[in-house]
């Protein structure tokens, strides 16, 4: 018996000085996460998410601030309790952030993986010329990060139809507020001429100060414009108040009057 304890106590002494199992990587940290693990994270952990990305490896090219409104709609979702995992939303923001995450991993070298998402290779085309100084000019740069995010999004809802779960009505209004916003990226010098026509009839004093509006309404590096911005369209898309607008040219500018009112208030 004394042997039999003493042969115990040996055991779990070796047994403590034994070294840990070190645990595997998660996905999060190697950016090979797939769109069905990102699915299943609630909008908490995604917002960590983007922003270790942007202060960790895409620091290496020079993005530690480019997906700062994708943290403001990320926000605006937990806040509102929505994208719970298996939603139309939760597909559609799952498919953006797939395709940063795969884009940044590609970029660095770290993978040659797409997971199927379009977005991947457009973000890593991004990042390539942001890291590279070939994306100098607010156009530029606007348009290359709108295409990225044009087709990430545009996996996303693919992958919420397929999967059962297409936009209600309310969502797909708030989807449209979405394209409006890259379509704004793509179309900078339009959209400005659109506003020094249009402006005075819209708003007093928009038309003079339209250039600093349009900056503060697409600036990628800050989260409160797209918070705020999410704010008012779901509003929008719960009432339905926007009727009889042709293309995106005419919705801009019938959102325009409240964003420049919400920019004013900003500033």
């Amino acid at each position: 018996m004394r042997r039999l304890l003493v042969l115990l106590v040996s055991l779990a002494t070796l047994t403590g000085l034994a070294p840990a199992a070190v645990a595997a990587p998660s996905c999060t940290s190697t950016l090979d996460c797939s769109v069905a693990e990102i699915n299943e994270m609630s909008m908490a952990e995604r917002l960590d998410f983007v922003r270790d990305m942007q202060s960790g490896p895409a620091a290496a090219l020079g993005a530690t601030d480019r997906w700062r409104n994708i943290e403001g709609v990320i926000t605006f979702f937990r806040d509102r309790g929505l994208g719970a995992p298996g939603t139309w939303v939760s597909y559609v923001d799952a498919g953006i952030v797939e395709g940063i995450q795969r884009g940044i991993a590609i970029a660095l070298g770290w993978s040659a993986e797409t997971g199927g998402n379009p977005g991947s290779a457009k973000w890593a085309s991004y990042l390539t010329r942001l890291s590279g100084g070939e994306l100098t000019s607010r156009s530029a740069h606007d348009r290359a990060w709108s295409e990225a995010e044009q087709a990430s999004t545009e996996y996303g809802n693919a992958l919420a139809e397929a999967n059962g779960v297409p936009a209600t009505a309310v969502e797909w209004r708030f989807y449209q507020f979405s394209e409006m916003y890259r379509w704004a990226l793509r179309n900078r010098p339009f959209a400005l001429d659109l506003l020094a026509v249009y402006g005075p009839l819209i708003h007093p004093g928009l038309a003079t100060a339209r250039v600093p509006f349009y900056d503060w309404f697409t600036d990628v590096s800050e989260s409160a414009p797209s918070h705020r911005s999410c704010e008012m369209a779901y509003g929008f898309a719960e009432l339905n108040p926007i009727t009889g607008v042709f293309g995106m040219a005419g919705l801009f500018l019938a959102y325009t009057k409240e964003l420049f009112e919400e920019y004013q208030s900003q500033a």
